[in-house]
């Protein structure tokens, strides 16, 4: 948020946002709050004991001198007890609002449908739980350690200044009024710089995130150089921002001091001319001159605590949004049932959020429990699309999505997850362990469970080879296992569960002839309860089905078993005389 764009606004994003987060730390606030406050005191009353100890000095009153020493260094041991309890419990504060923030938006990501993710997109969502929670565990350092402590010494310092040399007071309103307004201008300038950080700082990182994710297509079209390029022109564009804001603040800090000196200049000349009238002020000019570096720097605080605290309403309102976004899609809560594998789509239509055609339109087709569903069509024909209305990855538009008799958008999370499982082409796995892996999909298989799946999708055979088996660990975006052995780690975790719906959507591309027939055995004969749904871009991996669907533009265009439609449906009959020429012209080869 743009410095000066309202006061007001900014208060209410820090009080709405970041309030229940600082409820649940009160205590150590409240404890580091009464620190800085005891610390600004201690740092406020030394040069007054010092004004006081020269006076004794002059006066040769050495007993006043030894009680005031004393006294000093008891101010000096409390002011280091209350700096160090204060460093302690403001870092205890800002860490924990951190900490909980950061969960609380993991957490809100979670119930996020894909739609919303969409919305924010991938990187950014990163970015707003670490770089802009990190700005607000800075600002709550900042606010708990000097913050609180401004205001004090600020009241504290000029009306102690004023008491110390009282005919002096022009002075000081004169240098505080030029500090201010060198710091409004500072800050004013830079306010509106980092919205624009922040913004950059998305783009970079979605930059680099995404080179490194398709860092094999990258080597493969030797795109290097133009990667280098897109990401250096992205980050020249940060670094000018940043650039504007370092020479702000690289005039700023000599401005202060400079007009903290020519004070401190002016006062010992004032003082020097009038020493004769006003001899008190030989003992009173080093107190005097204390107080007002404590002013400027109280100032300087001020002016730069609000600029970083710019940069953190910025921060606090990204995650405000985030916080208070509504997810497009709420699954309801409720205990787990287990339904029977019927699937019925009726009259549905669908259209991606931002799009103006429907992906889907009127599609309605019944499959019976334990049947085997084959959906074929040209890419971008509308088949993933289908698959992913059943477990109500998205909301129709029109129509209903049915299983077991029931319509989907009334099932429970817990009831839709453990019925429905699904398999995608592209195989996504997690660093950890294998076991791990395919606990997502069952969260209390055991190894027999683990065993049954892994020959079910035939992925026994390389586990078996691995030292470790299910406790082998699986790297960073599994990139120890090759494209095949991922497909049949996610088969294997997308069947352990026995769920009433699977779905495999081209889950299988990877695999040989030989081990995707083996699959696909597998499958009817050890789940013939399970209704199965195939999307395949290969005719041989749905001849068995009981059910095709062909889909062309969103439309179901022809339905039936693999000899009705080779007999009726003119698109069904291209795919296989085309796949019929490929692989016989593969196998003259």
């Amino acid at each position: 948020m743009p410095f000066g764009q309202g006061r007001s606004a900014c208060v209410i994003i820090t009080m709405k946002t970041l309030w229940p987060y600082l409820r649940r730390f009160g205590k150590p606030a409240i404890i580091a709050t009464i620190a800085t406050i005891v610390l600004a005191f201690a740092t406020l009353w030394q040069p007054r004991l010092l004004q006081s100890m020269m006076n004794a000095i002059i006066a040769d009153d050495q007993k006043t001198v030894l009680r005031l020493g004393i006294w000093l260094v008891g101010l000096a041991v409390l002011g280091i007890a209350a700096g160090i309890v204060n460093t302690f419990y403001s870092a205890k504060t800002a860490v924990g609002v951190a900490t909980t923030m950061r969960r609380d938006l993991y957490a809100q990501v979670q119930k996020f449908a894909f739609a919303d993710i969409e919305q924010f997109s991938a990187s950014n969502l990163v970015v707003r739980m670490t770089n802009d929670v990190n700005q607000v565990q800075g600002m709550l350092m900042s606010v708990f350690q000097i913050v609180f402590r401004v205001p004090v010494l600020f009241v504290g310092a000029l009306i102690l200044a004023l008491i110390t040399i009282p005919r002096m007071w022009w002075v000081i309103v004169l240098m505080i009024v030029i500090v201010v307004l060198i710091a409004v201008f500072g800050t004013k300038k830079m306010g509106g710089l980092f919205a624009k950080v922040q913004t950059d700082i998305d783009e970079v990182n979605t930059i680099a995130r995404e080179n490194l994710m398709g860092v094999r297509v990258v080597k493969s079209f030797n795109q290097e150089p133009q990667q280098i390029k897109q990401f250096t022109t992205a980050s020249d564009r940060m670094v000018d921002i940043t650039v504007k804001i370092g020479y702000t603040f690289s005039w700023m800090m000599p401005g202060f001091f400079l007009i903290a000196n020519l004070t401190c200049v002016g006062v010992l000349l004032l003082v020097g001319r009038s020493i004769g009238a006003h001899p008190s002020d030989l003992a009173a000019v080093s107190s005097f001159i204390s107080y007002v570096m404590q002013l400027l720097m109280a100032i300087i605080n001020a002016s730069f605590i609000l600029t970083g605290a710019t940069r953190a309403f910025v921060s606090l309102g990204r995650i405000g949004k985030l916080l208070e976004h509504e997810p497009s899609m709420v699954l309801p809560q409720g205990p787990e049932e287990k339904l029977t594998g019927s699937l019925e789509f009726n009259d549905v239509t669908f259209t991606y959020p931002g799009d103006q055609e429907p992906t889907l339109k009127n599609v309605s087709f019944k499959v019976k429990p334990g049947e085997m569903l084959g959906i074929v069509g040209a890419t971008g024909s509308g088949k993933s699309t289908l698959a992913q209305l059943i477990p109500r990855l998205f909301d129709v538009d029109r129509g209903t999505i049915r299983i077991g008799g029931q319509d989907v958008r009334d099932l429970n999370a817990a009831t839709l997850r453990s019925n429905v499982a699904m398999v995608l082409q592209r195989a996504t796995l997690f660093s950890g362990t294998i076991a791990n892996n395919l606990r997502q999909g069952k969260p209390d298989a055991t190894l027999p469970d683990m065993r049954w799946a892994a020959n079910v999708a035939q992925s026994a055979e390389f586990i078996d080879r691995l030292d470790a088996h299910f406790d082998a660990q699986v790297e960073e975006r599994s990139a120890n296992f090759s494209g095949g052995q991922k497909q049949r780690l996610a088969i294997t975790r997308g069947v352990i569960g026995k769920p009433t719906i699977l779905i495999m959507d081209d889950s299988t591309s990877a695999l040989d002839a030989r081990s995707e027939r083996l699959v696909q055995d597998a499958l009817n004969h050890e789940l013939q309860d399970t209704t199965t749904v195939l999307i395949a871009e290969k005719l041989s991996a749905v001849i068995r089905a009981d059910q095709i669907l062909v889909v062309d533009h969103g439309q179901i265009v022809a339905a039936g078993t693999h000899e009705e439609l080779v007999k009726t449906s003119p698109i069904y009959q291209e795919i296989y005389q085309t796949q019929r020429a490929l692989e016989g012209s593969e196998a003259h080869a």
